[in-house]
């Protein structure tokens, strides 16, 4: 159990949250909401005791021990097992097995966790910490976007582990329905003041999103009454039949409190550019492709499709199949084995993939990387792309090096909105966004009247978009015409 008592922090000078108090009872699952900036981070190192507040305490009950998920990549055991497995003390050695068993399910093979660590990519070295993680039992599971990386098997064994965990869990993450389907209660950081509700993410929403409105009436109505009242006293003032009474009425209004407008939340605002694309004729057919990074390992063969006008096609499968290969197959960034890929003369494409988002200039600002699209666009429709993706004003000018991961993913998509295009590319899109802005990103790519090939593991998104399917399952990969519901039911999954 944890009780936070009067807790404030404050940086340069501007009060991050203040007084908070806040109880985490056993068994509680606790699902951490917040806009960027908000504090979440913040709240976690206070929580692990790797910053000070201000004022006020964390207070632990004894010998309760937090777990954090591990971004930072540090391995010193030649294989993944005895990586995970490290973490036990002495007599828990013979649970050797549940580290096996905690990798299965986080998609590594027999002998893939017999392999070095530290050979595998970024992203399953943080699974790799996440099974330490989980292994290690402790009695708090503080999980910072545990599903970035995660493909959708891994999603779906994580949620079962999370939904059965029997101690408590503060989670954050962008994927709504995930953490409301392992949440029993909600905490949320709004407007620098927390309030944690029993349900979901949604109840609280609905509950605060009333409250302002009513504030906003009410403070609406208490304008006009005050004018109202500040005229009578101006007009009877002077006059000495009145004066008396409008003095009591001023010293009253002086009295009351005047309520604020409530500040206007930053919130992701674009929709990608659309290029009209004036042919009857496929975007793009891709005929018998084929492709291995060595002859013996081939990730596909004699893949063919078309994108058609409208397609919203999402390809799916487990991580390390060649998803993210595929669509720099069809960018042109490598060439295949064999095959043809055919795109039609007016084709524009805008591609959006994580290794793009490496490749942005550290040395260059907000605005700088994003005006580098085209240095012939007027400044004011390059400073209305910052303030479309959070960074208006003087937030622009921050340098890339210092940008969070999801404020690099807002970078990258302004760039692409300064293009018209009539073809997308997104490669996991939503990692690093936080829940509003991800909901915004599904809302512009379900409106894009041109074509998109999405790489997601993200259910909610495949369910509100896809109209056709590129899958990875089974050893093979195949395309699939239909909705995701549709595929369910009808063939399913095979690698399980």
């Amino acid at each position: 159990m944890i009780k936070i008592k009067d807790l404030s922090i404050s940086f340069s000078g501007k009060d991050l949250f203040t007084d908070v108090n806040i109880h985490l009872n056993p068994k509680e699952k606790i699902g951490l909401i917040g806009r960027n900036g908000a504090g979440k981070s913040t709240f976690l190192n206070l929580l692990l005791g790797r910053i000070e507040p201000d004022t006020g305490e964390v207070e632990l009950a004894r010998n309760y021990q937090i777990g954090f998920l591990e971004q930072h990549i540090k391995f010193s055991n030649p294989t993944i097992i005895e990586e995970v497995t490290s973490i036990l003390p002495e007599e828990r050695i013979y649970e050797a097995w549940k580290g096996e068993k905690i990798l299965n399910g986080l998609g590594f093979s027999e002998s893939e966790i017999l392999q070095d660590p530290n050979l595998f990519s970024g992203g399953y070295q943080v699974k790799i910490n996440l099974a330490k993680l989980l292994l290690l039992e402790p009695n708090l599971l503080l999980l910072d976007e545990p599903t970035n990386y995660l493909d959708i098997h891994s999603i779906k064994w994580l949620r079962k582990f999370l939904k059965d965990w029997p101690n408590e869990i503060i989670l954050i993450t962008h994927d709504r329905n995930f953490m409301d389907s392992i949440i029993t209660h909600t905490l949320n950081i709004h407007r620098g003041n927390f309030r944690k509700i029993e349900g979901n993410t949604k109840k609280i929403k609905e509950q605060i999103s009333l409250e302002e409105e009513i504030f906003e009436k009410t403070r609406v109505n208490e304008e006009k009454e005050r004018e109202k009242t500040q005229a009578w006293i101006n007009r009877f003032k002077a006059k000495a039949s009145q004066a008396t009474r409008a003095q009591s009425k001023q010293k009253m209004l002086d009295k009351h409190e005047v309520h604020k407008k409530l500040d206007t939340i930053a919130n992701l605002n674009f929709k990608f550019n659309y290029l009209e694309y004036g042919s009857k004729q496929n975007l793009m057919k891709v005929n018998d492709l084929s492709f291995g990074y060595t002859k013996d390992k081939m990730l596909f063969k004699n893949l063919g499709f078309t994108v058609q006008k409208g397609d919203k096609i999402c390809v799916i499968g487990k991580n390390g199949k060649g998803k993210s290969t595929l669509l720099k197959l069809l960018s042109e960034d490598i060439a295949p084995d064999s095959g043809e890929i055919n795109i039609h003369e007016k084709v524009k494409i805008g591609y959006f993939g994580q290794m793009n988002i490496d490749r942005l200039n550290s040395k260059n600002t907000i605005y700088q990387e994003i005006q580098s699209v085209d240095p012939q666009i007027i400044e004011t429709q390059v400073r209305r792309t910052c303030a479309h993706m959070m960074f208006p004003g003087t937030l622009s000018n921050k340098p890339i090096s210092v940008l969070s991961g999801g404020e690099k993913s807002r970078v990258m998509l302004g760039k692409i909105l300064l293009n018209p295009v009539n073809l997308l590319f997104l490669d996991e899109p939503t990692n690093h966004l936080d829940m509003e802005s991800t909901e915004t990103l599904m809302e512009a790519v379900k409106q894009f009247e041109g074509s998109v090939i999405m790489v997601t593991h993200d259910e909610y998104f495949l369910n509100k978009i896809a109209n056709k399917l590129i899958v990875y399952d089974e050893g093979r990969v195949f395309n699939y015409n239909g909705t995701y519901k549709e595929f369910q039911k009808k063939i399913g999954w095979k690698d399980i």
